[in-house]
């Protein structure tokens, strides 16, 4: 058993992330556990149900909504100064009782904390740093089927940028889950961003040949059976959905006992909006759907963490596709588990994915070589056993949460209150 990192003590912290806990899921609660730190959290009301324990929480809610007929470049903007402009006056009621924060610790994506310093200023700004735009060389422009460049796409980047430039300016220290992600952001403020993941919990996230996966038809799959998996918050073309449904044809009529397990809702998480008002699923499902056995996929939506776990485990093979984007946490937990990994060899999955030694990489557009890539591995249990267990011990010897992550977060906040 691994000891518990050395906690910060006697520290005042407000946490800032419009649906807390996020990215702090475990800093904020391993902070909370000592006695002497007061750790509270500011956070939309209504967004998640708050859990009992020693982690207070303030709450706001919106008392107006966007502009009707506000110029779309600044559309994006004025939600984020509304939902500041919110938090600001729970922030100020919340200094009314007596709280003044040490640090405030912020993922800035959504606005909230875009005037807290003007509460507390001598509080010292501690940011989360997930991802500045690009007009070139990220997301955007990637993917020539949605094309999104161009001078407007430009310059509504550029405006776009700016809730996170003013939180710079204000900001002592930053937080990225990788280099690829802190590379994104400019300097000067770059230099003072470390990078430290989250963190992934090894110990619940292990291989288990014991492993059944509860489908629901009422069928099961288990470690006996062969599963492609494929995990999305939201199933659209950022993460490669549309690639993976195009290779599914080929992949299925040269395995033809497979199972294709797809998790995801049919939401819009990034980029645009599917047309027509349909859903990217219903839309690169209709477009190879005369070509499958829908029998054996399998769209489960969202599902509990327990049968995410479950479904990992079960894996024969697992997909993970992205734009130059935020790396998702599944596809280290993917890692984690032991799963045979085919990924796009795009960044920053070059961090984690060294072609043939952790996992296999293949062009994120080539659906031939990703089709190939899959039958590959599912005909290889040598190499399968060979790549999940050296996932396993990539994720386990650099990010594993209680051994590497969670102490060097706890060191940053440390630095960051002093």
């Amino acid at each position: 058993m691994t000891p518990n990192p050395a906690l910060p003590t006697k520290l005042s912290c407000l946490f800032v992330h419009q649906n807390f806990p996020g990215q702090f899921k475990f800093l904020a609660p391993t902070l909370a556990a000592n006695p002497a730190n007061r750790i509270m959290a500011l956070a939309m009301k209504g967004a998640r149900p708050r859990p009992e324990g020693p982690i207070k929480y303030c709450e706001y809610s919106l008392s107006r909504g966007s502009t009707p007929g506000v110029h779309p470049w600044v559309g994006d903007l004025e939600t984020k100064v509304v939902r500041a402009e919110a938090a600001l006056a729970a922030a100020v009621k919340l200094r009314a009782t007596g709280f003044n924060p040490d640090v405030i610790i912020a993922h800035p994506g959504w606005g909230d904390s875009l005037f807290l310093k003007e509460v507390w200023p001598k509080a010292r700004l501690g940011m989360y740093c997930e991802f500045f735009y690009h007009a070139r060389g990220a997301d955007v422009g990637f993917d020539p089927e949605f094309e999104q460049s161009g001078i407007e796409m430009a310059c509504r980047l550029r405006l776009k940028n700016l809730n996170q430039e003013m939180h710079i300016a204000q900001a002592h220290a930053g937080l990225s889950p990788t280099q690829w992600q802190r590379s994104t952001y400019p300097e000067p403020f770059r230099s003072s961003i470390s990078v430290i993941h989250d963190g992934i919990d090894t110990a619940r996230l292990h291989p288990n040949a014991q492993a059944t996966l509860q489908l629901p038809d009422g069928g099961s799959l288990s470690r006996a059976d062969e599963v492609i998996t494929f995990v999305n918050r939201n199933l659209e073309p950022y993460r490669g959905y549309h690639i993976f449904m195009r290779a599914l044809p080929e992949i299925l009529r040269r395995h033809p006992k497979a199972r294709v397990v797809i998790v995801g809702a049919e939401k819009t998480g990034y980029g645009a909006k599917a047309p027509d008002g349909k859903t990217w699923k219903q839309i690169f499902l209709h477009e190879v759907s005369a070509e499958l056995d829908l029998s054996r996929i399998h769209f489960v939506g969202n599902i509990p963490y327990p049968q995410f776990v479950s479904l990992l485990q079960v894996s024969t093979v697992h997909v993970y596709l992205t734009y130059p984007f935020v790396l998702s946490w599944s596809l280290m937990e993917a890692m984690s588990c032991g799963c045979a990994i085919v990924a796009s060899d795009t960044a920053p999955l070059k961090e984690m994915i060294t072609d043939g030694q952790t996992g296999l990489l293949t062009d994120f557009f080539d659906i031939r070589a990703l089709a190939d890539k899959v039958c590959k591995l599912l005909a290889d249990p040598e190499q399968r056993t060979r790549l999940g267990h050296a996932a396993r011990e990539f994720v386990a010897s650099r990010h594993d949460l209680r051994r590497h992550c969670l102490p060097r977060q706890l060191e940053w906040v440390t630095k960051l209150a002093a």
